[in-house]
């Protein structure tokens, strides 16, 4: 085995592809409209609607900053029972070695993989502290929305 080698066939002295450099909230927004009276409606389940977007920008020297933002608002009947927004970013290093055609697809598909379950904890907690039952966003496949946009003509990933 190679000094360094780690055992695993890698070359230890290869930059990995994707470095996460920062995971931070670049805007938080919790609203609550109808409240106090609200918590008097909440015998009826709310109905939610989410809206999921990425916005990868490229920052220069193989670093690109993805903002993945989340809208959730809530309804019953015809009150809004809460809005949440959330834009929650990564700071992302890219190798140099990585093909260009794969780049569109990191950005958007692995990138924000990694920042979902930190935005999905994020809302939850928010929804929570709120008053309100916390809402577990769905696990999200990212890949199936990129490809339905390239289908569509939208993304150019």
């Amino acid at each position: 085995m190679a000094a360094d080698d780690n055992g695993s066939g890698m070359d230890m002295t290869e930059a990995p592809p994707l470095i996460v450099k920062a995971q931070y909230i670049k805007d938080l927004s919790f609203e609550m409209p109808g409240a106090p009276a609200i918590f008097g409606r909440l015998n009826a389940e709310p109905e939610i609607e989410v809206q999921i977007n990425v916005h990868p920008d490229e920052l220069g020297d193989g670093d690109y900053e993805v903002v993945l933002t989340v809208e959730a608002r809530a309804t019953i009947g015809d009150e809004t029972a809460f809005v949440a927004e959330l834009e929650y970013a990564g700071l992302f290093e890219l190798n140099s070695s990585i093909p260009e055609e794969y780049i569109g697809s990191i950005l958007l598909v692995e990138c924000p993989r990694i920042l979902f379950p930190f935005a999905r904890n994020i809302i939850a907690s928010a929804t929570q502290e709120s008053g309100m039952p916390p809402l577990m966003l769905q696990p999200i496949d990212f890949n199936a929305i990129v490809q339905a946009q390239m289908v569509q003509g939208v993304g150019n990933a």
